[in-house]
């Protein structure tokens, strides 16, 4: 009776609100997405940030480098997180639970470790981040060049998570300066969320000349201002992943002469997200697509000098051609990542092809108090997924501890309206000029002005309050 009264006199369908809306199922944090857009659409950026921050505690980060899965189902997102944070500024964290006299220990000062942190420290736990690395961000600082994420932006975002309270420890590795055992000792619980922070190898002959080096390691002593100076050198790159475009396009903003990627696919099978692939091309990388590393060409100083690479064919078969010769003085290798496994295989802790393996819950058999999650235990992945995979071991250490918070956001939703709606086209984001931007490290995406974010907010069919689906018997399709 309820559902025909809503549907018949208030045009509110309730058969569908049991499940998320499409772009919320999508995402993988279940950010209130219909919820942030129509406050955006108010003007109310500051409520917006509250609102991400319930499900997310990178909201400027995110509106910079998300990949944006919500958008498979709805394209009337992107963008909209970004403007927010520019317009809202510094947002303050929501008041902590009461304290429940418990003490966490975080291991990895990542994306996924911060989240994990923020999360727990709202209900009420006392958490310590431990991060080998002088400052926190993981791959957001040490992996993302500046023109994708300006660092003073993901400072934003983790001055809000410390404000709740986490404490740091910057400077120690684990295994080296302090141990599992010894954290077990210390802390009610340790988690474990040190990332994806490694590298794979070729596994050819001469990879450890001078002037090899991995995409990780090339990328984080950027991140750390360790400069190396490309100027009219040739860049060859090998790896079709996000993290290879990031590799290449940086090396081409070092005064790079010629940057190629080398991949052993197609274009089409690249990993990376289109855009970044666009991106690069039009900074004017070279792509070398069907061609798999053979064998490295070194000098008598045991310098690299050039790669050759086996043409193949789309099977991912040789074509049977002879090798090709590409010169370089620089090769960086960015065919994916690993953890450091070898501290955590002697602490008892169970390790499998370069992950660490969990129960379901992200705990350990054998470990009481031990938790693992985020790209260690789920290999790597992208940001948002490692902050969702926080979302769900925080619960789980929440329940371990025997407890059952729930974080909540005290921010009123506007109503939804479909009848002031003035039918209108996407408004995509604009980049700088090609020629402009690979002159310096600055952002490359325009951020949208308010004029455009009303714009684009007006575009949502608040599907979580009319409903959604594709309605028989002639009905109007909502979405």
């Amino acid at each position: 009776k309820d559902d025909y009264v809503e549907h018949i006199m208030y045009h509110r369908c309730l058969s569908t609100l049991k499940q998320p809306v499409p772009c919320v199922s999508r995402c993988p944090a279940r950010v209130d997405i219909p919820g942030y857009i129509a406050l955006v659409r108010e003007g109310r950026y500051e409520d917006a940030i509250r609102l991400i921050r319930k499900d997310n505690p990178f909201p400027t980060t995110c509106g910079f480098i998300c990949e944006y899965p919500c958008e498979a189902l709805c394209r009337r997102i992107r963008g909209l997180k970004r403007m927010a944070a520019d317009a809202a500024g510094y947002v303050a964290p929501p008041a902590c639970a009461e304290s429940t006299g418990k003490n966490i220990a975080v291991v990895g000062g990542g994306p996924g470790g911060l989240s994990a942190a923020y999360f727990l420290q709202l209900m009420g736990h006392q958490v310590t981040v431990y991060e080998m690395l002088p400052k926190l961000g993981g791959m957001l600082r040490y992996g993302i060049p500046n023109y994708r994420l300006p660092k003073e932006r993901l400072d934003d975002d983790i001055r809000a998570i410390l404000k709740t309270g986490v404490q740091v420890k910057n400077g120690l590795k684990i295994g080296q300066d302090i141990t599992i055992q010894e954290l077990r000792q210390q802390y009610d619980v340790v988690l474990i969320t040190i990332g994806a922070s490694t590298d794979k190898k070729l596994g050819l002959e001469n990879e450890d000349a001078d002037g090899i080096i991995s995409a990780v390691q090339f990328l984080r002593n950027v991140g750390k201002n360790q400069i190396i100076d490309l100027t009219g050198k040739e860049v060859v790159v090998i790896g079709g992943g996000n993290v290879s475009m990031d590799a290449v396009r940086t090396a081409k903003r070092l005064g790079a002469k010629k940057v190629s990627i080398v991949y052993r696919r197609r274009v089409a099978d690249m990993t990376a997200l289109p855009g970044e692939i666009e991106g690069a091309v039009a900074e004017g990388i070279e792509l070398q697509t069907l061609k798999a590393p053979a064998s490295i060409d070194v000098d008598e100083n045991h310098h690299v000098k050039g790669i050759y690479v086996t043409p193949q064919m789309v099977s991912s078969k040789p074509t049977g051609e002879e090798d090709i010769y590409i010169p370089c003085d620089v090769l960086i290798v960015a065919i994916g990542q690993n953890i450091e496994t070898h501290h955590f295989e002697q602490a008892g802790i169970p390790v499998e092809r370069g992950k660490i393996i969990t129960k379901s819950t992200g705990a350990f058999e054998n470990l009481p108090g031990v938790f693992a999650g985020g790209d260690c235990a789920s290999g790597p992945a992208s940001v948002i997924k490692a902050i969702a995979a926080a979302k769900v071991v925080a619960a789980n250490i929440d329940e371990y501890l025997g407890y059952h918070h729930e974080i909540s956001c005290d921010v009123e939703i506007p109503e939804a309206h479909l009848d002031d709606r003035t039918p209108c086209g996407r408004v995509n984001l604009t980049e700088r000029e090609a020629c402009e931007r690979v002159c310096d490290f600055e952002a490359v995406e325009n951020c949208m002005t308010e004029k455009e974010a009303k714009q684009e907010a007006s575009r949502c069919l608040r599907c979580d309050h009319f409903g959604y689906g594709i309605f028989k018997g002639g009905r109007e399709t909502l979405w």
